[in-house]
């Protein structure tokens, strides 16, 4: 067995990859490390709407259980939840069963810290090396030392809306809005938030079943949000993932805003009310050219990561910066949470949108999103960081760059999961920039593709 932890926790197509018996084993191993081997930790777990979910739940609370730990089941509610709850029941760990926007038979479990951030590496590590070694040496746990399942003081959904809601101080009463929540961890929590505020709400994809969590519908797939937008002639559309940690807009002509987009209106307004320290927005190597035009046209700049909303935090961490996010719409407004969170992000929009008294397709209209051609060029396995630092493939690179001059760029990265080099370019012609990122493409192929 290799690895078990990715950059977003453990994920696997549920009962063949991630088992019953692996999320036991998590459970127990989890436990064992942040209970430093004797103590009594408590663990809050949340997952989402799959029908793996019970088995998983249930699996990896005996897990914690068996090694005296104690479990409170929060149900189905969205990933930020677990972040924001394990602070608020004061717990040792937080745990969401959920492949957040990935199709029904894939599963995953990921682990906050009590402070509500992942877990470092080295607890990971630690966790993973007692797994995998399969010899879990530790004292009789039994009769009392047992760990129990608890019941809250108070109900969490209730807890989390209220806390969303602290964060936006306007109504919108009048107001006509479509969510589209996935069919997944958000289809109560939204529509609870938006009613609350006074919105005329429409919902869609809020009837989950098990099986058709993100299917044609959510932030990845948008299409029925945009259509339902203008047939319901509503103000605003807002889309979820499964776990609904991500956010799409789409404005009241049924157009899509991306999370680029998003940021850069988000950002506008921190920056206005003096919340954005040194004007400082946290984004990833895949954001468009237009969005850090936009930035520099409003005296704001970016700090650039790797894709990954790890590295987004980590940064942000650093930096100081209080806004950062992916195009996907995965964004974290680090002021109020220390995880994307879908609705929260939604909530921070409609305050910039309300507070520029514009239609969201004004809004929209002022950001310039570059057209962009991605070319994937498939290598030998060993060849991806050859690729990279070929002198061929770099001259022509340059090259290029000098033919976008400041209206485009370019961007070469491997692929973490499979034998891929990405080429990406930017610019103002669609069809011109395809035809310099096949040209690229195709030294890589020639030189280290598969069949070379």
């Amino acid at each position: 067995m290799g690895r078990l932890f990715g950059t977003d926790g453990v994920r696997g197509v549920a009962n063949k990859e991630l088992t019953a018996s692996l999320a036991f084993d998590i459970g127990k191993a989890a436990a064992f490390v942040l209970g430093k081997g004797s103590g009594r930790p408590l663990f809050v777990i949340g997952r989402d709407t799959r029908v793996s979910g019970d088995m998983l739940e249930n699996a990896l609370t005996a897990g914690v259980l068996s090694v005296g730990g104690n479990v409170l089941k929060l149900g189905v509610i969205p990933t930020p939840a677990v972040a924001y709850l394990v602070k608020h029941y004061n717990a040792d760990a937080g745990v969401v069963i959920s492949a957040s926007h990935n199709s029904f038979e894939y599963n995953g479990i990921k682990l906050f810290n009590g402070d509500g951030f992942k877990l470092d590496d080295s607890i990971e590590e630690q966790i993973e090396d007692i797994i995998l070694a399969r010899e879990f040496v530790h004292p009789e746990f039994v009769g009392d030392k047992l760990g129990k399942c608890l019941e809250a003081g108070d109900d969490a959904l209730d807890v989390y809306t209220k806390f969303l809601l602290s964060t936006i101080d306007i109504r919108l009463d009048g107001v006509k809005v479509v969510l589209d929540t996935a069919n997944g961890a958000s289809y109560r929590t939204a529509g609870i938030v938006y009613k609350a505020l006074g919105a005329d709400v429409h919902m869609i994809a809020d009837d989950p079943d098990g099986i058709n969590i993100n299917d044609h519908c959510g932030s990845t797939h948008p299409e029925d949000l945009m259509k339902e937008v203008v047939r319901q002639k509503a103000d605003i559309g807002m889309a979820y993932d499964g776990d609904a940690d991500r956010l799409v807009i789409v404005d009241d002509k049924g157009r899509l805003l991306d999370g680029d987009r998003i940021m850069c209106i988000c950002g506008k307004m921190l920056k206005d009310k003096g919340e954005l320290p040194d004007g400082l927005v946290t984004a990833t190597v895949m954001s468009n050219i237009g969005f850090h035009k936009y930035l520099e046209d409003n005296d704001m700049k970016s700090e650039v990561t790797k894709v990954g909303d790890r590295y987004v935090l980590e940064s942000m961490l650093k930096t100081g910066s209080v806004l950062g996010g992916e195009q996907s719409g995965h964004m974290i407004f680090l002021n109020y949470t220390t995880t994307g969170d879908g609705v929260l992000s939604s909530l921070q929009f409609v305050n910039a949108w309300q507070a520029s008294g514009k239609k969201v397709s004004e809004l929209r209209d002022e950001i310039t999103i570059y057209p962009q051609a991605l070319v994937n060029a498939r290598v030998r396995t060993d060849s991806k960081s050859a690729a990279m630092e070929d002198e061929e493939v770099m001259a022509k690179v340059r090259e290029t760059e000098e033919k976008l001059g400041d209206t485009g760029r370019v961007l070469i990265r491997p692929s973490g999961t499979e034998p891929l080099v990405r080429v990406m370019i930017e610019g103002e012609d669609e069809d011109v920039i395809h035809g310099y990122a096949q040209d690229i493409a195709d030294i890589i192929l020639g030189k280290f593709g598969e069949e070379n």
